[in-house]
């Protein structure tokens, strides 16, 4: 049979026609950034979307499903990222094919669906493919999954049905929650005469690069509970995942993923951009891989409403961003933005099945490009400040640079570990790696440690399915489903879950209600407030320091009402804020965050300059104008979702919606939104924007109050209105304050004319006290002088006496006692060095400082050691230039 030639998207294709033929939903990607679970920042596995089903939170809507998910692993568990480039198949971004069944089908179907799509559809070779199964674990009283190698022998020899150890066989969603055994399917796509020498079966999970899985079958049957038990789970689950860029490889019959029309695409942009050409050498094959898979990360995070920040998901996509361009300025020469050019290139590729990145190319190459242009700035300050800490080393006669100090260049201002090695290699200088180490895993504990959450099992009281009342109502009656203790930081509470709840749980930007739960009975305990609530796996989470006396109670629940309307408001005027910055800015402007509590909100949104004073009241006045309107809330609960884009209403990429969808519309002001909103826009009463800035490259950010923290906006700009009148006696204010701006101006040049004629007078003084000591030009200052007029002096007399040159000053002003040694650059070439002599001297003033060859300062707390510190100095520089 002539073997089948099938490009990347006729791959994903097949896959879909295939599952879809077996009754199977085919859905699209869910967001690679995740917005709605605490425990995730990225989609790392096609399973993350379907958490609350596998849970069993919410009913799954339908038996059977697949689809081919955008997946990120680049931190945490799942971290492949310095593996990224350097070998053929580990990538960040990726895609996941993947097949499911929620109470369906179990292992004998999964087996055979997945045998039948590699041998029939796609036509790989049977004699190339081997499957694993879990061997057992005795210590957890769980035996080989004989099961599965049942069904494997049915198209495998027992030869290629290999037992797998725990570690690889058994998979778990976390250290509790749903597990259970997989079988994954590995494939030898080495040439034949490599297979004749070595037994593809000797290579299986050996990390070779052609002997690679493909596809894990999972089989979830069990539930882990908190003390490592488990449990069976009431409705067996089929997780199924094939990486789509290694399954190319085989079906392409590619050594490589990066050998696939899925990269090659983006290789050949690179190289043209660049001048090299992939497969010349092996330090820009690297560099090229590391760019083409890191440029789809970026692209697709920001499509997904993930900006490069300094915090949280936004702070990895910026490594990652920032771990391309280092490669391609170290070994592809690129010293100038570049990586946005290849934007085109990847949507050729992948706009077909990713819609998204089509849509977003303007804000994605406008993003890359600052980002990267950023960066470079970054990289030419690292460097700076690598030059000046091997400079001070080999000062100090060492060739060796703390590890502290790389770790700080690494830290704090974003300068690449490896990028340091290679500059100090060049300079026949080396790193504590040891100490550099040290100090990472300092860092890594403190962020486990504010990071560690301890969750015991859940205690359920009765069944039910919760219900969210709190659109209609602000109080209930409500049972608990559920509870459980959590300890965060030494900290700890409980979360509870009922069967009905007002309390909206934090999501899409708006914070979660506070209030409290009381025991319909009062004789059987008293009120416990509720300080936040929380979303997590779709289900609403009330957080309490304790629990109720009597947990099977029936209770009340009751929101604190004040608050929550005041968010409301501030969430109404998001939306009236979002149509009217479109109005005024221009269509492109699209959502990019929010957040929305009582006191304030900030609406984060695409834009490329800051607004103008103008542009602000423009928008202002339009978004007060609706308020005064008194626009009714419209709510369409339950829409289907493409029936709600016909209506006009905005859907924001980067959110998850369903197959049903709430609409919340204030007149024109249409959007797609689960938040709570005020009845109607004149409660409000009033709106002002309070801060305009950028977050990012492309993005904007306003800040604003609504209602009555609008009236103490007001209130603060009086008082501050009214203070400054009474501090210029009532005057007229504009008047007032341009005429201290001029008379200051007055005075500054005053000043700056009294400054320059007294530095001139010392610098004569100076001059005229010089002494001639081994034939050098010794100029001394001494008394109380600020440091800035010394050290100008110091330049002066350096441009006039070029040669046999040392000027050295001791002064102090307003207690704070300074040194400063300037010598020329004849003296330095005999081996004097400012810096090591300041710092030395620095010593009697309790102070200390540095400085370069020719010129150093340095400051302190003792002025009394003035005299000491000044003679030291003198005395080292002669008996330095003594013949």
């Amino acid at each position: 049979m002539e073997k089948l030639q099938l490009n990347a998207s006729q791959i994903r294709r097949s896959f879909k026609d295939f599952f879809e033929s077996k009754n199977h939903k085919i859905v699209p990607s869910a967001p690679m950034v995740i917005k709605d679970d605490p425990t995730l920042m990225f989609t790392n596995a096609g399973m993350n979307r379907f958490k609350d089903i596998i849970l069993g939170n919410v009913p799954a809507k339908y038996p059977r499903v697949a689809d081919s998910q955008k997946c990120l692993r680049v931190s945490g568990k799942h971290n492949d990222l310095e593996e990224v480039g350097h070998d053929t198949y580990h990538h960040t971004m990726f895609e996941m094919l993947g097949n499911w069944s929620f109470g369906d089908y179990f292992k004998k179907e999964a087996i055979a669906y997945a045998w039948e799509y590699l041998t029939e559809v796609l036509q790989l070779d049977k004699s190339r493919l081997y499957a694993t199964v879990f061997e057992g674990s005795p210590s957890e009283n769980l035996s080989r999954d004989d099961e599965a190698a049942a069904y494997w022998a049915e198209y495998l020899p027992e030869n290629r049905i290999i037992n797998g150890s725990k570690k690889d066989n058994f998979w778990e969603m976390g250290d509790v929650g749903p597990c259970g055994p997989c079988s994954e399917i590995h494939i030898d796509i080495r040439p034949d005469a490599e297979r004749a020498k070595t037994d593809g079966l000797t290579l299986v999970n050996r990390d070779h690069p052609q002997v690679i899985e493909i596809w894990n079958l999972v089989f979830m049957q069990f539930n882990r509970k908190a003390d490592g038990s488990l449990e069976n789970l009431p409705s067996r689950v089929i997780d199924t995942g094939m990486g789509f860029e290694r399954l190319c490889m085989a079906v392409q019959g590619k050594m490589s993923n990066y050998d696939t029309d899925v990269f090659q695409p983006l290789l050949a942009e690179i190289g043209r951009i660049t001048a090299c050409r992939y497969g010349d050498t092996p330090h820009a094959d690297v560099a090229m891989r590391v760019i083409a898979d890191h440029i789809r990360t970026i692209a697709f995070s920001i499509t997904d409403g993930q900006l490069p920040s300094n915090a949280g998901a936004g702070y990895v996509i910026r490594r990652i961003l920032r771990r391309a361009v280092r490669y391609g300025y170290t070994f592809l020469g690129q010293k100038q933005a570049f990586m946005y050019r290849l934007i085109p290139a990847l949507i050729a590729s992948m706009g077909d099945a990713y819609e998204e990145l089509i849509d977003g190319e303007t804000l994605i190459g406008k993003v890359v490009r600052e980002e990267e242009e950023a960066f470079l700035r970054t990289l030419e300050n690292g460097i700076k400040l690598l030059d000046k800490t091997m400079l001070e080393a080999k000062n100090a006669g060492t060739k060796r640079i703390a590890g502290a100090d790389a770790f700080t260049l690494y830290d704090t201002y974003g300068f690449p570990l490896d990028l340091t090695e290679l500059i100090l290699k060049e300079h026949k200088m080396e790193l504590d790696r040891k100490g550099f180490d040290a100090e990472m895993q300092k860092q890594k504990a403190r962020a486990r440690n504010a990071a560690t959450v301890e969750t015991g099992d859940w205690v359920n009281i009765r069944d039910g399915e919760p219900e969210f009342v709190g659109y209609d109502q602000t109080s209930a009656e409500a049972k608990i489903l559920r509870y459980r203790k959590v300890k965060q930081k030494n900290a700890e509470f409980y979360q509870i879950v009922f069967d009905r709840t007002p309390f909206y749980a934090e999501m899409g930007g708006q914070v979660g209600d506070t209030g409290k739960i009381a025991p319909r009975r009062q004789e059987t305990g008293a009120a416990i407030e509720i300080f936040d609530t929380k979303r997590e796996n779709n289900l609403s989470m009330h957080l309490t320091q304790r629990l109720p006396e009597n947990p099977e109670d029936d209770f009340l629940l009751e929101i604190n009402v004040p608050k929550r309307r005041a968010a409301e408001c501030n969430h109404t005027a998001t939306h009236l804020l979002h149509e009217a910055l479109r109005n005024v800015l221009g269509k492109h402007v699209e959502q990019k965050g929010s957040f929305v509590s009582p006191d304030i909100l900030r609406f984060d949104f695409s834009h490329f300059q800051k607004l103008t004073d103008e542009e602000i009241r423009a928008v202002e006045k339009q978004v007060t104008a609706k308020i005064r309107e008194d626009i009714p809330l419209n709510e369409s609960r339950h829409v289907p979702i493409a029936e709600a884009k016909k209506m006009g209403a905005m859907a924001l990429f980067g959110e998850k919606y369903g197959d049903e969808v709430r609409v919340v519309r204030f007149g024109s002001s249409i959007e797609l939104c689960g938040g709570t909103h005020i009845a109607s826009t004149g409660r409000i009463g009033t709106f002002r924007i309070v801060g305009e800035s950028s977050i990012a490259a492309g993005v904007r950010r306003i800040e604003a109050v609504s209602g009555e923290g609008c009236e103490n906006h007001f209130y603060l700009q009086q008082d501050i209105i009214r203070d400054l009148r009474n501090l210029l006696n009532n005057a007229d204010l504009r008047q007032a304050v341009r005429k201290y701006i001029e008379e200051n101006a007055d005075l500054k040049k005053q000043t700056e004319a009294f400054i320059k004629e007294r530095t001139q007078r010392l610098k004569q003084l100076i001059i005229d006290r010089k002494e001639i000591r081994n034939d050098i030009n010794l100029f001394v200052a001494k008394g109380s002088y600020p440091a800035e007029i010394v050290k100008d002096i110091a330049f002066q007399l350096r441009g006039e006496f070029l040669e046999k040159m040392c000027f050295v000053g001791g002064t102090s002003f307003e207690s704070k006692p300074s040194l400063t040694l300037m010598i020329s650059d004849d003296l330095t070439k005999n081996g004097l060095n400012a810096s090591q002599i300041i710092r030395e001297a620095a010593k009697h003033i309790q102070g200390g400082g540095g400085g370069q060859a020719h010129f150093a300062t340095a400051g302190g707390k003792d002025p009394d050691g003035l005299l000491r510190a000044l003679d030291e100095i003198i005395d080292k520089v002669f008996i330095g230039t003594k013949n």
